[in-house]
């Protein structure tokens, strides 16, 4: 069946919902949107306070080159069960293994976005022969402890999540759309999903503050340079480069280059003038870096 869309996404396959219980130890399911296909199968993570449907586009141009794709609400996340612990990378990455061998997916392409990315950098250097091919796509170099000046207590504050809980989604849409005008509705939707809605129109987030907190304590903790050398598979890194941010970008490329230099193999394609969330941003030009297979260990740089 197909999905006709309006607003830049064009027709995309409607993917199936599944339920997956990636432990049998663990009553936590994970909520997954699958696409069909013969092809080599793709995982796609998305990173924090985020939810499957931001991949809407790029899982749609995959499946329509007929590869199998997999979007995950990742645990705690849009509609997977919200259990109180669990949000360190040990265990997300164990739920990404275990959910490999519930589906029995073999050599996958594993990308993650930001914090999604830093999840697929652990499951590499853990599952070292598991995929095929890993991809960051803004994330995965995510180093808080390389910011000059930085401690945890000021990453706390100054990454801590705005309380938008109680803001009628109308209002939260307008927002979005004002930060981000080049978005297609649909991106600004599959943004939107990040929330839950109430009965009165409002929404809160499906992530809550202190599961956030946690996640990001973790990100803090994780020390990417320690893992580079881990990690067996081949790795491309795509990376937004936004000119609105000279400082933040110039961090971002001393992160790039620490993780090209540390990895084995990796390759290293930048976008100019995008937003963070690249999926949603260009979604088409990802597709096709997705889809390619990197030839050489690209740039290090």
């Amino acid at each position: 069946m197909l999905l006709q869309t309006a607003g830049g996404y064009g027709w995309l396959a409607a993917p199936r919902v599944r339920w997956v219980q990636p432990s049998v130890n663990d009553p936590m399911r994970l909520h997954i949107l699958e696409w069909p296909g013969s092809g080599r199968p793709f995982v796609l993570l998305h990173g924090l306070a985020s939810n499957a449907t931001t991949w809407l586009a790029v899982a749609g141009a995959l499946a329509a080159h007929g590869q199998r794709v997999l979007a995950v609400d990742q645990r705690g996340h849009g509609r997977s069960d919200k259990p109180n612990d669990g949000y360190d990378f040990a265990t997300v990455v164990a739920d990404l293994s275990g959910l490999l061998d519930v589906l029995e997916i073999d050599a996958p392409v594993v990308v993650g976005q930001s914090w999604g990315g830093n999840v697929v950098l652990a499951f590499g250097a853990t599952h070292r022969r598991r995929a095929h091919r890993l991809v960051f796509v803004d994330g995965g170099f995510l180093d808080l402890q390389a910011r000059p000046g930085t401690s945890w207590q000021r990453i706390a504050t100054e990454l801590r999540p705005p309380d938008l809980a109680g803001m009628p989604r109308a209002l939260l849409a307008e927002r979005i759309r004002s930060f981000h005008p080049e978005w297609p509705d649909e991106g600004i939707e599959a943004t939107l999903g990040n929330f839950e809605v109430l009965a009165d129109g409002t929404v809160r987030p499906w992530l809550t503050l202190e599961r956030h907190m946690h996640i990001l304590r973790a990100l803090w903790e994780q020390r990417p340079t320690e893992l580079y050398p881990l990690v067996e598979r081949p790795v491309t890194i795509a990376v937004a480069e936004d000119s609105s941010t000279p400082e933040w970008t110039a961090v971002k490329r001393s992160q790039v280059a620490a993780a090209a230099a540390g990895l084995q193999a990796v390759h290293v394609h930048w976008y100019a003038d995008t937003a963070h969330d690249i999926h949603v941003h260009r979604p088409a030009e990802l597709a096709e870096l997705l889809l390619e297979e990197p030839t050489t260990e690209g740039d290090r740089a």
